[in-house]
C-alpha cells in the first residue's frame, strides 16, 4: 500500500510515495534524496499528528506509531503524512530544531512551494493556456485552478490526475546522476518534439502527436511582432538591446502595450504591485493601472494568484459592483491590469475623515457589498479580502470591490477550501482553526466590516502597550477572533446588533447567509436590518446613494497624498534579471475587454 508523504523543508513542500511499511532508515534516504542531503547531513524530521503538533520521527517503533495514527484518523485512500525536516538536531530533549518557528505548524500561513516527485521527475502545479497538452493522455491541460503539472528538470507536461501514471523517468535526472546508459536508450526513443515514450493513451497505446499550434504571426498575412526594422528597412537593435523593455505580445490581434496611456500619479501600493492613474491616449478616458514585477511573482513560484485575478477581473465586468478589467498586457519584465478608475476613493478614507457612519449609511454600503459578494458567489469565487481599503466609492457615491489577488475560483455548491488568507483583521474564525471553509467567511468578513462603519472601531480592538506586548501580536489576535465574545456598544439600534451577532457567528453553519436551507443570502436581504432596502431599486443602482463624493479639478482629491506625492515612474529592467524569467509562465496573458472596447469604439 502507497503512503502519500508532504515533504516540508526551507520554503518547499515535495509530495511523494512510499510504501505504508518503510522503516526509518530508508524514510531517512528519501528525505536525504529529495533535499539533496549528503551523507554526513544530520536532520530531524518530525511529522504532525491529528491535532497539528510536531511529533519527533526518531526510531521505527515512532515510525509505526505515526502511520498507525495517520491511517487511523483518515481514510486509507486521503491518507498523507505531513513531515517537517530541519537540518541538524536539537540542543537538549524538549528544545526546538534550528529553523524551526512555531508559525510554520500553522496551516498555510506562509507562501510554500509545493512540487511532486514521481519517477524523478519533480513535478510543480501549474495553470497552462489552452495550447498545452498532457503527454499521456493528450488531452489539454485546461481549467480553472491549477489542473496540470510541469517537470520543473524536463519540461514535460501532464494532468495533475495522470502524473502519477507515468513511467518514464526524468531523463534531466537521469543526466545529472550519471546514468548515461539510460539516457542514452531514452533519447533514442524521443522523436523531434522529445515527448514520445514519456506517456501512453488511455487504452494503452502511444499518445498521439498533437500539431503545433500556428501563431498567428506565422500567417503569410501578418508582420512579425518580433521582427525590428528602421524606417529604411535595415535590421536594427531589438527594444531590450537599446535598454528598453520589449513588449510581449500574442498576436496581430488588437493589443494594448505600455506606450498607448499616459502614466499621471501613483495612486496605491502593495507588497507586489503599484497603481497608477493613466489616461489612454486614443480616448483620454482615465484608467487605473496596476503594475506587477514579474521577478517577485517568479520568485515566490507562484503565479496561480495572477492568472485567478485576472480571470476574476474579466468575470466582474458583469456586475455594477465590482471593478472591471479594460485590458492585460505585459513586458519581459512585468505585468499590467488596465482596469476601471472608481474617483471617489475608499471607505478606508472616507472612515478616517468620518470616525463612524450613521446607520442609514451603514446599511446603504453594506446591502450594496452583499450584492457584490452575492455576485462573486453565484461565479463560484470566494473573495476572501473584503476590507475597507477594498471598498472603493465611484463618482456618484455607489461601491465597488477591487482586488481580486485572494480570490479562490471554482467553489461549487459543497465545496470547500482550506488556505489560511487574508487581513488579519478580517479573518473568519474557520481559518484560524485550520478547518475547511467556503463562503461563510466573506459574510464574516463584512460583519467585521459593517461593525467598523457603525461603530469607528475594529470589533477586536486590542489594546497593548509596552509592559504587555504579546496583546499586539498576530497570534494574540487569531486567539480573541477565534475564542472571545464580541462586544457591541450600547449606541447601537437593536436591529444593528442583531445582524453584528448574524454575520460574526462563530459558527459557519449557524452565521448569517450561510445556511441554504434558510435560504443563505435571502436570509440576509429578509433579515430586519435591511428592511429598508429596496433590493430591486438596489441592484439597478436607483437608490440615491447617502453620500456623494466632491470631484473637483482634481480627480485624486480622495485618495491618500502618501501614494499621489510619490514620483510616477517605472523601475527600468534589468537584463540579468529578465534572464532568469521564464516567460512561458506568462502564456496567453494578454486580453483586450470586448465589452469595453466597444464602448470606446463608439466614442
Amino acid at each position: 500500500m502507497s503512503l502519500k508523504i508532504k515533504a516540508v523543508f526551507d520554503n518547499d513542500i515535495v509530495v511523494t510515495y512510499v510504501d505504508s511499511g518503510i522503516n526509518l532508515d530508508n524514510l531517512s534516504q528519501e528525505m536525504r534524496d529529495l533535499f539533496s542531503f549528503d551523507n554526513s547531513q544530520k536532520f530531524t524530521m518530525k511529522f504532525i499528528d491529528e491535532e497539528g503538533d510536531p511529533c519527533m520521527l526518531s526510531c521505527d517503533s515512532e515510525l509505526e506509531e505515526a502511520i498507525n495514527i495517520i491511517y487511523g484518523s483518515s481514510n486509507t485512500k486521503d491518507a498523507e503524512m505531513v513531515i517537517h525536516v530541519f537540518p541538524g538536531v536539537p540542543s537538549a530533549a524538549g528544545q526546538p530544531c534550528p529553523g524551526e518557528d512555531k508559525s510554520i505548524y500553522r496551516r498555510g500561513a506562509r507562501r510554500w512551494r509545493k512540487v511532486y516527485r514521481v519517477n524523478g521527475h519533480t513535478f510543480q502545479p501549474k495553470r497552462f493556456n489552452r495550447r498545452a497538452f498532457c503527454i499521456y493522455c493528450s488531452d489539454r491541460i485546461w481549467g480553472l485552478g491549477r489542473q496540470g503539472f510541469k517537470c520543473i528538470s524536463c519540461k514535460l507536461m501532464v494532468h495533475k490526475k495522470c502524473h502519477k501514471l507515468i513511467q518514464a523517468p526524468c531523463f534531466v535526472q537521469l543526466m545529472n546522476t550519471g546514468s548515461s546508459s539510460s539516457t542514452c536508450s531514452l533519447n533514442h526513443s524521443l522523436n523531434n518534439d522529445g515527448v514520445k515514450g514519456f506517456g501512453h493513451g488511455r487504452s494503452g497505446t502511444p499518445a498521439k502527436k498533437r500539431p503545433a499550434p500556428t501563431h498567428p504571426s506565422q500567417n503569410s498575412g501578418n508582420k512579425s511582432n518580433h521582427s525590428w526594422k528602421s524606417s529604411n528597412d535595415e535590421p536594427s537593435l531589438p527594444p531590450q538591446d537599446q535598454g528598453f523593455d520589449m513588449p510581449v505580445s500574442e498576436g496581430a490581434r488588437r493589443q494594448y502595450k505600455l506606450e498607448d496611456f499616459d502614466l499621471i500619479k501613483v495612486i496605491g501600493r502593495g507588497s507586489y504591485a503599484k497603481v497608477l492613474l493613466v489616461e489612454l491616449k486614443e480616448t483620454k478616458r482615465p484608467y487605473a493601472m496596476k503594475v506587477i514585477k514579474k521577478e517577485l511573482v517568479a520568485d515566490d513560484e507562484d503565479i496561480d494568484w495572477v492568472q485567478t485575478e485576472k480571470h476574476v477581473f474579466e468575470i466582474a465586468t458583469g456586475c455594477e459592483f465590482l471593478v472591471g478589467l479594460h485590458s492585460c498586457f505585459q513586458t519581459e519584465s512585468k505585468l499590467f491590469f488596465v482596469i476601471e478608475f472608481v474617483s471617489g476613493g475608499d471607505l478606508m478614507f472616507h472612515m478616517q475623515r468620518k470616525r463612524r457612519l450613521v446607520e442609514d449609511h451603514a446599511r446603504f454600503y453594506a446591502a450594496e457589498i452583499s450584492l457584490a459578494l452575492s455576485y462573486l458567489h453565484g461565479k463560484g469565487i470566494i473573495y476572501r479580502d473584503l476590507k475597507l481599503d477594498n471598498v472603493l466609492l465611484d463618482k456618484h457615491g455607489h461601491i465597488k470591490l477591487t482586488d481580486y489577488g485572494m480570490c479562490k475560483e471554482g467553489i461549487r455548491p459543497g465545496d470547500t477550501t482550506i488556505t489560511f488568507c487574508g487581513t488579519p483583521n478580517y479573518i473568519a474564525p474557520e481559518i484560524i482553526r485550520g478547518f475547511e471553509y467556503s463562503f461563510s467567511v466573506d459574510w464574516w468578513a463584512l460583519g467585521v466590516l459593517l461593525f467598523e462603519m457603525l461603530a469607528g472601531r475594529s470589533p477586536f480592538d486590542i489594546r497593548s502597550g509596552p509592559e504587555n506586548p504579546e496583546l499586539s501580536t498576530e497570534d494574540f489576535l487569531f486567539q480573541v477572533i477565534s475564542t472571545k465574545a464580541i462586544r457591541i456598544p450600547r449606541f447601537i439600534t437593536v436591529k444593528a446588533q442583531n445582524v453584528l451577532k448574524g454575520f460574526l457567528d462563530k459558527s459557519p453553519d449557524s452565521r448569517l447567509g450561510c445556511n441554504p436551507a434558510l435560504g443563505g443570502f435571502q436570509e440576509i436581504k429578509s433579515h430586519p436590518f435591511f428592511k429598508p432596502i429596496d433590493w430591486d431599486l438596489l441592484s439597478e443602482k436607483k437608490v440615491p446613494p447617502p453620500y456623494v463624493p466632491k470631484i473637483n479639478k482634481d480627480p485624486l482629491e480622495h485618495f491618500d497624498p502618501g501614494f499621489t506625492q510619490e514620483p510616477v515612474e517605472l523601475t527600468p529592467p534589468i537584463k540579468e534579471i529578465i534572464d532568469k524569467i521564464d516567460q512561458s509562465e506568462f502564456e496567453g496573458f494578454e486580453f483586450v475587454n470586448p465589452e469595453i472596447m466597444t464602448v470606446e469604439d463608439a466614442v
